[in-house]
């Protein structure tokens, strides 16, 4: 994963229209097409954690969800 958490990058939120800094890396992968070890990742601000989650929860794709702090060391 190339994401870059340095400091003065912009992290933005995953949500559709949410452009506020994002706090969190949800990781997740859709079994039907990745392989079990693959961890897509989507962004997510304090307001939308939640949500996101429930949205990938539900479907089996939610994996882990981690600090955008930690996202560096996941890949």
């Amino acid at each position: 994963m190339n994401l870059d958490t340095s400091p003065g990058s912009q992290t933005i939120c995953s949500a559709k229209d949410c452009r506020a800094d994002a706090a969190y890396g949800l990781l997740w992968n859709n079994p039907k097409l990745h392989a079990p070890e693959k961890r897509k990742t989507w962004l997510a601000c304090e307001e939308h954690r939640e949500s996101l989650s429930y949205f990938l929860s539900v479907r089996g794709f939610l994996k882990d969800t981690v600090p955008v702090s930690q996202l560096a060391d996941q890949s």
